[in-house]
């Protein structure tokens, strides 16, 4: 028996209910799934029920109904006995949150279920409903049992022990053994390993997202598809995983994550291997981040030294971001973006902030319908009631669709996620790593991170998070060349339209109007340093706004170190420190790092706070100098002297270094000047114990009560305002209207 998607005016038919059905999301994943039960898992159309109310009705719930419940057999269900599987069914653009988890444990208990799923087909969560114990203590398995094995207690039990999900060690341990295959079978340079590795990743989430009625890229799928394929094939086609892989590049081709040209460099027989060893794991239900797991821990264990720069641990992309707390509207950065492991966290960060407020909107819907009088309402009055809330919850919905023009997630998705990275391997895993998170990767450029690209310009950017290289030099012969110049017309045209021709064209001065001068020349730290480090430094408080907010991983005492006394200067001009966390360098061995880092938190100053230092600065400079302007005049006098009257070389060397100490001196004493008039707490920190050791392995984490000691002195103090978007929605009949700042926009 095989089932099929039927749609037609608006409409889907529903087999469970024998009619057709309004074309909602909903309902849309939900008959989907039904097909996926039938032809992926085998049971009969015959064994299910659509929306069964699973409780009684409650005040402000509404009528509890399962979307889809399976029983082990037609008499079970007709006598109504406890059935199987309870399926509860999201829109496929909403993400599944763990609320979700709960709401299906409770109809999957009351019903006296074995297993319950969550799911809008790009991410399943399945289930184990562990009877006589509270809903909440949940027990996740791989997969639910096929019809098959229903009544096999012996198979039934060997599921059940599959409870690993993708933990960073089993994945790590899994692509080496895959990159153990390539090395074999192809003698492929470990990252050219890896670049064959990610494509075969990309080929393998495309397919379980878009594949409904065999969700799990397995090898007997892959054979399945390969022989129809190879029925109809072209005696010059691409052999089939070739085939794969060139419409996994046509659906993401606007993206540049391949060249034209890529193909796959592995034989098909390594193909073929490797799927084998990732057929048993589902990429598409697992809520981790795998793909992070793939592009961060993989590399950094296997490619110590060149690669692991590019990986920052979870630990502390973690803390960071949770210390600079970024909100909904506000744009984030990262120039040295590597994996892409910050602008993820960040992304999924502001976007369950986004899910929380919608869901509080939800439940001030549910208030406003369900209330005392619902309760007397006749069945067919409340149907209606519940359709109207129903038809405003979609709208609602709507707000989570990257893909509707102006919705919230498509503003963060689109406009307020940008990054760089010099390295192209690393630029592509970045953008290919957000695309499986839910996006943010048009932002992302392969790019010198010190050049101003697309809309990653000066004065842009809220919040900033970084690692930057460190320990290299920029040399004064690296100059900017017309390579570093964007020609193409029609994305200048692009860029000016969305940022305003006046603002795009300043950005892209940096660059145009610098055409063979030094990429140090640029900046007013390349004076002081070449490292790396610095000029990153200096180039993030560039692109903040003014009172935007940093978080930067930099060597242990980078600012504090003599030979850097000017750079700590010149970064104090310009913004507070308002954390330094050291942590052990533990942290980063996994990753083939050798310095022990610091975690640097800086706040750029505001108008008010620039003007505040500059007048601080120029009293203090005007009050020192004028302490030690006589004797300076005395030195100068001396020093000026000609004829008979002048100095011997000994002499006015001599004077010169007296002058030179005086100077240094004067610098100094205005320095302590601006400190005592300008002064503000410096909280400093320093963990034992970071979350990971150096193995990688999971240990104590001090940097979590360390966030939120610093959470509530952030706000005791006041050292920003980070205030969310006030969003309004007003409810008129089944109309949404959204309000910000007057602007009302009609979901």
């Amino acid at each position: 028996m095989t089932c099929n998607i039927q749609i037609e005016d608006n409409k889907i038919y529903a087999p469970l209910k024998d009619k057709w059905l309004v074309l909602k999301p909903e309902e849309e994943v939900r008959q989907k799934y039904i097909c996926r039960l039938v032809d992926s898992y085998g049971y009969d159309l015959k064994l299910m029920t659509q929306e069964l109310q699973v409780s009684n009705s409650s005040r402000g719930q509404g009528r509890a109904m399962a979307d889809i419940v399976i029983w082990k057999s037609e008499k079970d269900k007709l006598e109504e006995n406890s059935p199987i599987i309870v399926v509860e069914c999201k829109a496929e653009y909403l993400t599944i949150r763990e609320e979700d988890y709960f709401q299906g444990s409770n109809y999957a208990s009351w019903a006296g279920a074995d297993f319950f799923v969550t799911t809008n087909l790009k991410e399943t969560k399945i289930f184990q409903v562990v009877k006589g114990k509270i809903p909440k203590r949940l027990k996740e398995i791989i997969d639910i049992p096929k019809y098959s094995i229903v009544n096999n207690d012996k198979k039934i039990e060997e599921l059940l022990k599959q409870t690993k999900s993708f933990t960073r060690d089993e994945f790590s341990k899994l692509l080496s053994k895959c990159h153990n295959i390539i090395r074999n079978n192809d003698r492929l340079s470990p990252e050219a390993a890896f670049d064959e590795i990610s494509k075969i990743l990309f080929i393998k989430i495309r397919y379980e997202r878009s594949n409904d009625k065999a969700q799990l890229f397995s090898f007997d799928e892959f054979t399945k598809d390969r022989e129809s394929y190879e029925k109809y094939k072209p005696k010059d086609g691409l052999e089939f995983y070739q085939f794969l892989f060139e419409q996994t590049k046509e659906e993401f081709k606007d993206d540049d994550l391949f060249s034209e040209h890529e193909k796959m460099r592995i034989k098909q027989g390594s193909f073929e291997a490797i799927v084998k060893e990732l057929e048993k794991y589902n990429l598409s239900i697992t809520s981790d981040d795998v793909k992070g797991i793939a592009f961060e821990q993989f590399l950094g264990k296997t490619f110590r030294g060149e690669l692991g720069q590019f990986f920052t641990p979870r630990t502390v992309v973690d803390f960071m971001n949770d210390i600079l707390d970024p909100k909904e509207g506000e744009v984030i950065c990262d120039p040295c973006c590597g994996s892409g492991g910050f602008l993820i966290k960040s992304f999924e960060y502001v976007r369950s902030q986004i899910e929380e407020d919608i869901q509080k909107e939800k439940e001030e819907i549910k208030k406003k319908f369900y209330d005392e009088k619902y309760e007397k309402l006749s069945d067919k009055e409340k149907a209606k009631i519940d359709e109207k809330v129903n038809k405003l919850f979609a709208k609602l919905n709507s707000e989570l669709n990257k893909d509707i023009k102006n919705s919230r997630l498509r503003k963060l998705s689109y406009d307020c996620v940008f990054g760089t990275d010099a390295n192209p391997r690393m630029s592509r895993t970045a953008k290919m790593n957000m695309i499986m998170h839910g996006d943010g990767h048009g932002g992302v450029h392969h790019n010198d991170g010190l050049l101003n690209v697309n809309g990653i310009f000066e004065n842009r950017f809220d919040v900033i998070l970084t690692n930057p290289p460190f320990g290299s030099r920029i040399e004064k012969s690296l100059k900017i060349t017309e390579e570093d110049r964007l020609t193409d017309k029609e994305r200048i045209k692009k860029y000016q339209e969305r940022y305003g021709e006046k603002v795009y064209n300043k950005a892209q001065s940096q660059i145009n109007d610098n055409i063979n001068k030094s990429l140090l020349s640029l900046y007013d730290t390349g004076k002081m340093s070449s490292l790396t480090e610095v000029l990153f430094i200096e180039r993030c408080l560039r692109l903040l706004k003014a009172g935007g907010r940093m978080g930067i991983v930099l060597p242990e005492g980078v600012l504090n170190n003599s030979n850097l006394q000017k750079v700590r200067d010149y970064v104090e001009t310009k913004a507070k420190i308002i954390l330094i966390t050291s942590i052990p360098q533990d942290v980063f061995i996994a990753s083939g790092a050798t310095v022990k880092p610091s975690l640097l938190f800086f706040k750029k100053f505001t108008d008010a706070e620039a003007k505040e230092y500059e007048a601080i600065k120029v009293e203090a400079t005007k009050k020192i100098e004028e302490k030690y302007k006589e004797k300076l005049e005395e030195i100068n006098k001396k020093l000026a002297k000609k004829g008979k009257e002048a100095l011997s070389a000994d002499e006015k060397k001599s004077l010169r270094k007296e002058k030179k100490e005086l100077e240094t001196k004067i610098e100094a004493e205005i320095r302590a000047k601006i400190k005592e008039k300008f002064n503000y707490e410096i909280p400093i920190a320093e963990v034992q114990k970071a979350g990971i050791s150096t193995t990688g392995a999971k240990i104590e984490n001090e940097l979590i009560p360390l966030k939120d000691e610093f959470s509530k002195y952030r706000k005791e103090h006041k050292l920003w305002s980070s205030k969310k978007l006030a969003f309004e929605y007003k409810i008129e009949d089944e109309k949404i209207i959204r309000v910000l700042d007057d602007e009302e926009f009609s979901l």
